[in-house]
């Protein structure tokens, strides 16, 4: 017997910038997509799971494959899905702003997408670096068969990092089709986190940043995008993010930081619009 919950949300929920953002970083054999119903594998602390999501007027509803927990699936799910913002508090913010204020205005409750899994999050991203979103989702998916688990014979779990650990970083970058140096860097990370590196969503934000930013090729783009992403720090932000500087018109990082001073403490949000507006130009 399948576990079914509904989990509700405050309204309102945008919900074609979610699906979207699922629908383009969606990781063949990991995940699926198909008419707003987002599917995919989540490793839980007893065992992994076939979870799918699908979007109401005032809920998500979830189905899980039977043994799942219900209590820990419904935490992870909405922390991934930001169920528990309340936009009531936070739009307000932003009324008297030129540059955020219209964006709200088109797309009021825009969530922040968050994390499954902070290890499976971490290689995704590092893929991702300098390469365009198709070739990302390409390069997750050959490491996903290369090195994954089987589950239910239609999906594959991400590797645990103990996994990648073990491979050699050729090995990494043949299975894959990536560079000495991102090789380097993916099995750099497998390492660290199977060492104790932690990628949980409470980890401790400024060792979790300088633990990454210690790592060979990771640099601030990357920890400022996983601290979004993972920490789930509603204050955080990338401000050297080339999509996020063509938002904005601006050249620099250092000029997409001093507008953002005035979004503080919601900067996450205010940059998810602007990727967003970026998205559906």
């Amino acid at each position: 017997m399948t576990v079914v919950l509904q989990l509700p949300f405050i309204a309102p929920y945008s919900t074609d910038p979610m699906i979207g953002a699922l629908r383009a970083h969606c990781v063949a054999g990991l995940e699926r997509h198909d008419d707003g119903v987002h599917a995919r594998v989540i490793s839980l602390p007893a065992g992994p799971s076939i979870v799918s999501v699908s979007w109401h007027e005032d809920h998500v509803s979830v189905s899980a494959t039977a043994g799942t927990d219900s209590v820990v699936l419904e935490s992870v799910v909405r922390r991934w899905l930001d169920l528990d913002a309340d936009h009531s508090m936070i739009e307000p913010y932003f009324d008297s702003d030129d540059i955020i204020a219209p964006l709200i205005a088109a797309r009021p409750g825009l969530r922040v997408l968050g994390s499954i899994d902070g290890f499976e999050t971490a290689v995704l991203t590092v893929l991702g670096q300098q390469v365009s979103l198709a070739a990302a989702r390409t390069f997750g998916g050959r490491i996903v068969r290369a090195f994954g688990d089987v589950v239910d014979g239609d999906f594959v779990a991400f590797p645990a990092p103990e996994t990648l650990a073990a491979q050699s970083p050729e090995a990494i970058g043949e299975a894959v089709g990536l560079t000495k140096a991102r090789s380097k860097t993916v099995h750099t990370l497998a390492i660290a986190a199977a060492g104790g590196l932690d990628l949980g969503w409470d980890a401790e934000p400024v060792r979790f940043r300088s633990e990454l930013l210690a790592l060979p090729g990771i640099g601030p783009w990357t920890a400022d995008y996983l601290t979004v992403r993972i920490l789930g720090d509603r204050d955080a932000f990338v401000p050297d993010d080339l999509v996020l500087k063509r938002a904005l018109g601006v050249s620099s990082g250092k000029e997409a930081a001093v507008l953002a001073e005035n979004w503080r403490p919601w900067r996450a949000y205010a940059l998810f619009h602007l990727w967003t507006k970026e998205a559906f130009l």
